[in-house]
């Protein structure tokens, strides 16, 4: 079947004014596996959407040749409301503007009542128990209504992505690694793809979650599973995770092509194109949990003045960054030494340097859990 392109609309937020979703779907629908691919959900977000538009380009070609095996979504834009969000110059689409909501927080819990919708279905067949939660979640989705644009959105990508096999949802960070997001569930079984993209920290996470995207269509499986403690057959029915492609300012095809080239090898060894890709590389760096990420933040206001560079190793105690007060009347006492918790490298750092108190300032991703580091591990 040749590439459907699909325009949804989206709630209008004022009079002669309305929004589309627009995404491209290969392959026959229903089709298994199905995986669906998004970029940029926090709009102000670019390199993710460059990836996708060489990835379309991969999967044009795929298509033709007749490598197309499963169905495959994906959304090169995810979030046209924010990308809309320009104040003097400057996109700002990571929060709604009327909500001062953060696209990616608080997504819908869809296990909410799950386990009493299905329960009474459940065979000792394990694809019928994954069609019978799908369908679960069908119902959910049918009965919730948008009260507003953005949470006309959020349905309408819900709806694209909740039947997945795969869903990856791409993000950058601000100067970055290449670095990936998956529940601790998902691992090892997520290697080949933090193998494929490079990832240079893999972190883990739990069902605890900040109401990710991700999380709203991986945990409802992980909270099922759990929760039938083995009385019926039920694998992980959606394998997600959250790529972030290094950072705001790498916008570049020298980085987009080898990471759409990547992402379609990783869907080739999932089974949804044909063709054998070559040999997996070898992982860049072990998956550890969230938790060993240290994050360090600014005491006060301040000039970030970066001692390390980014992908640093570090030790813990070593100084990252200096804090600089530029209206110290002495300035030999105008610079505070912000220091690591931990041994590892230097994950993220600012691309803007002058900083409020508490604004985060780097990122180092070490080898052990730190005590600190409990509860919602991701900042808004």
């Amino acid at each position: 079947m040749s590439r459907q392109v699909e325009n949804i609309s989206l709630l209008a937020s004022h009079v002669g004014n309305s929004r589309t979703l627009k995404l491209y779907r290969y392959g026959q629908p229903g089709a298994r596996p199905k995986a669906y691919v998004q970029a940029s959900l926090h709009a102000d977000e670019i390199p993710p959407m460059l990836v996708q538009h060489h990835l379309l380009r991969l999967l044009d070609k795929a298509e033709r040749e007749g490598a197309i095996r499963g169905e495959i979504v994906v959304v090169p834009v995810a979030n046209p409301v924010g990308v809309a969000q320009v104040m003097h110059g400057v996109l700002l689409g990571r929060f709604d503007f009327p909500s001062g909501a953060n696209a990616n927080r608080n997504w819908p819990d869809l296990s909410i009542g799950l386990l009493e919708r299905v329960r009474p279905l459940l065979t000792d067949d394990a694809s019928v128990n994954v069609s019978t939660v799908r369908a679960a979640m069908a119902e959910i989705l049918a009965s919730a209504q948008a009260v507003n644009e953005m949470a006309s959105l959020r349905l309408a990508l819900a709806n694209l992505a909740y039947d997945a096999d795969i869903v990856l949802d791409l993000h950058c960070d601000m100067e970055a690694l290449p670095h990936l997001f998956m529940h601790a569930a998902h691992w090892p079984a997520g290697a080949d793809l933090a193998a494929e993209v490079g990832s240079q920290a893999t972190m883990l996470t739990d069902i605890a979650g900040n109401g990710t995207f991700e999380h709203a269509f991986a945990a409802p499986w992980i909270k099922l599973v759990a929760a039938l403690e083995g009385s019926h057959p039920l694998p992980l029915g959606c394998f997600a995770a959250t790529m972030e492609y290094r950072g705001s300012a790498d916008v570049d095809d020298s980085f987009a092509v080898p990471d759409a080239q990547a992402l379609f090898r990783f869907l080739q060894r999932r089974g949804l194109i044909g063709g054998s890709p070559d040999a997996l590389s070898e992982l860049a760096a072990p998956a550890r949990l969230a938790a060993c990420c240290d994050t360090l933040r600014a005491p006060v206001a301040g000039i970030i003045a970066y001692r390390k560079a980014l992908g640093s190793t570090v030790k813990r105690g070593e100084v990252i960054a200096e804090l600089v007060d530029p209206l110290a009347d002495d300035p030999e006492q105008a610079r505070q030494p912000i220091v690591t918790e931990t041994d590892g490298i230097v994950l993220s750092r600012r691309l803007d340097r002058l900083v409020q108190p508490g604004r985060i300032v780097a990122r180092v991703f070490g080898e052990h859990p730190l005590p600190y580091r409990k509860g919602l591990l991701l900042d808004d």
